[in-house]
């Protein structure tokens, strides 16, 4: 995924010209690395393309505004001592709002002489204490100071990018609100209005209207033959009748519509009981796909839980889930089962199949819950978290941690996983105690970090890291 930074060279006249001079070349090299596309000062802009004076800062931030629409983030690179004043006055002239990077350039042992002497260890708290004066908020590397070309920065890089993705992304969302909330969980209560102000709208349809729609598609529609050529290519459904085939067809395609007249990203739908009783299936594999093509849907109408969904997409450039923290697994402290009924995208799913619902099934009829999806997500990297509305405090608060998807045996049925999380026994207590939901999202990925980085430092979200136990 490409990406646009604003970058900004700080300079500081009496150390060496060529320290500039390689830290633009080096910093080319890896933004052509990583399909970065900056927007910077050139040399014949000002002295080395570098920010020094009142009057660079004047330019850069000029340049910084026109192209603010772009812009995800800002690197301030100090391959000397830097210009603090420069630096901070360019990011206030220039108006963005978005994540600042601080790197600075380590000194070599056997080159403290004037001729390769950088200071930018000492500088970089200097332009950082500028930047808390002027009330800007700012990310670090994870070394004080760190080369451009290590492999160390370009870890700081793709956090970052993860970062501005979350900011960018979180701050402009609509989401679509299928139905009403199942009536026995109270736990998927959300707040529109701390939402709203947080940029993330949400726009509603009652289950009636879509089910009215679907019902007026009639069956030989080619739209509803290319869909259900689309479900089967995407997942094996020879279990599936043909009839509840079209069923999910023709919902797919009325929600499509609506999302795409509404400019729609994502949706949480009300997935039970009244889909089953009238309309006679289940649409998790409708939601799955959906979340496959990078439209993330969550069941149960839980619309924190499809904007902790979204998150985790963004940092990571992958689908994500709705999961239950649903069992204990045996006696090891920390292991737990996920699962759902299951509407898993098929990123997790390698075994994806359609099946039915059997816990849903004992009271609605197993036969009006074909639709449901089978599979096993096997062993790798694992983002959990939640995003929850606290009406009492007004905040948005928020958890995330990572953990690791293992190969423990699992003798079940839906979609289901076996993880590991560390002081997994530790997060139940702040779960439960601090009022979270039963449901969390997931992602095969490891992106807590940056998601928590994003949502507390840049949108003033409450949100606890959980330890992953390494560094």
């Amino acid at each position: 995924m490409s990406i646009t930074l604003g970058v900004l060279l700080g300079n500081r006249d009496f150390f060496p010209d060529v320290l500039i001079t390689e830290a633009r070349r080096d910093l080319n090299k890896l933004f052509n690395e990583l399909s970065v596309e900056p927007v910077w000062l050139t040399e014949a802009d000002s002295k080395l393309g570098a920010v020094e004076t009142w009057a660079d800062a004047v330019k850069c931030s000029d340049l910084f505004r026109a192209n603010r629409h772009r812009i995800d983030g800002v690197l301030v690179c100090l391959p000397n001592f830097g210009d603090e004043k420069g630096v901070a006055d360019t990011i206030r002239l220039s108006e963005l709002n978005v994540p600042i990077l601080v790197q600075a350039c380590p000194d070599d042992l056997d080159q403290f002489g004037l001729a390769r002497r950088r200071d930018a260890f000492c500088g970089k708290i200097s332009v950082c204490n500028n930047l808390r004066q002027y009330g800007l908020r700012f990310s670090l590397t994870r070394d004080h100071t760190t080369a451009i070309l290590s492999g160390g920065f370009r870890d700081d890089l793709l956090n970052f990018f993860s970062v501005c993705r979350v900011v960018r992304g979180m701050r402009r969302v609509r989401i679509g609100a299928v139905g009403a909330r199942p009536n026995a969980f109270n736990t998927t209560r959300f707040s529109e209005k701390l939402l709203e102000a947080a940029g993330i709208s949400v726009n509603t349809i009652d289950l009636s209207e879509v089910l009215g729609s679907a019902a007026l598609i009639a069956d030989n529609d080619p739209k509803v033959k290319s869909r259900i050529d689309q479900i089967r290519s995407y997942a094996d459904s020879s279990a599936a009748p043909e009839e509840s085939l079209r069923k999910m067809a023709k919902f797919a395609i009325v929600v499509d519509d609506w999302m795409a007249s509404l400019g729609l990203t994502a949706t949480a739908i009300q997935c039970w009981s009244s889909m089953q009783k009238n309309y006679g299936v289940n649409v998790c594999t409708v939601m799955s796909m959906m979340s496959e093509q990078m439209l993330p849907s969550a069941c149960e109408m839980d619309i924190a839980g499809v904007v902790s969904m979204y998150a985790l997409q963004l940092a990571s450039g992958r689908p994500s889930a709705l999961v239950d923290w649903n069992n204990n697994y045996g006696s090891d402290p920390d292991k737990c089962v996920l699962f759902h009924c299951g509407n898993w995208a098929k990123d997790f799913l390698p075994d994806i199949r359609i099946g039915t619902a059997p816990i849903l099934g004992t009271m609605l009829g197993e036969e009006n819950t074909v639709g449901a999806l089978e599979g096993r997500t096997p062993a790798g990297p694992m983002t959990f978290g939640r995003v929850s509305t606290d009406d009492s405090s007004g905040k948005i608060r928020a958890f995330f941690g990572d953990g690791q998807f293992t190969d423990d045996p699992l003798d079940t049925f839906g979609t289901r996983a076996v993880v590991k999380v560390h002081r997994l026994q530790e997060l139940m207590q702040f779960i439960c105690l601090n009022g979270f939901e039963h449901h969390a999202a997931m992602n095969a990925s490891h992106c807590a970090a940056p998601t928590a980085e994003a949502l507390s430092k840049y949108l003033g979200w409450e949100v606890y890291l959980h330890p992953s136990g390494q560094r």
